[in-house]
């Protein structure tokens, strides 16, 4: 069967972002948030700079399998220059979206819409929303 040119752009968007990841690595004399997948295994520990109430720089590193570090890469590029509740409002409609849940407001999510496949497949779920996660309690806890 061969794939069509949609699964070929989420393929190689995805392999991109797991191969090079965007704002992988740690900020310095920020708190880091870690989360764990103990399904398989997945880690991140993520990062994230106040200022002015926004996202003024953001980073992650971890271990993952491919679509957890490629939504990872997918959010810090998603939520950079946001505000606190435009980021939290990302992450509700990203796991809205993971779970098959469809709308028009998943275009806000960038990059990161091309993961809504994910709901075919369940036992992914956990691997796309970790960083999603992490997101979201850094910026209730920060």
């Amino acid at each position: 069967m061969a794939l069509s040119k949609l699964d070929s752009l989420y393929m190689a968007v995805v392999a991109d972002h797991s191969k090079h990841p965007h704002h992988h690595g740690f900020l310095e004399g920020v708190e880091q948030i870690n989360l764990n997948n103990p399904t398989c295994g997945d880690v991140i520990s993520l990062s994230v700079k106040l200022e002015d109430d926004r996202i003024a720089d953001i980073a992650f590193a971890g271990d993952g399998c491919t679509i957890s570090t490629a939504s990872s890469s997918m959010m810090t590029d998603a939520v950079l220059g946001k505000s606190r509740a435009e980021a939290l409002e990302l992450a509700d409609i990203f796991s809205e979206m993971v779970q098959g849940k469809v709308d028009s407001r998943q275009k806000s999510l960038g990059e990161a819409s091309l993961l809504a496949g994910v709901s075919k497949f369940p036992q992914r779920i956990k691997c796309s929303t970790l960083a999603w996660n992490a997101l979201r309690k850094a910026l209730e806890e920060n």
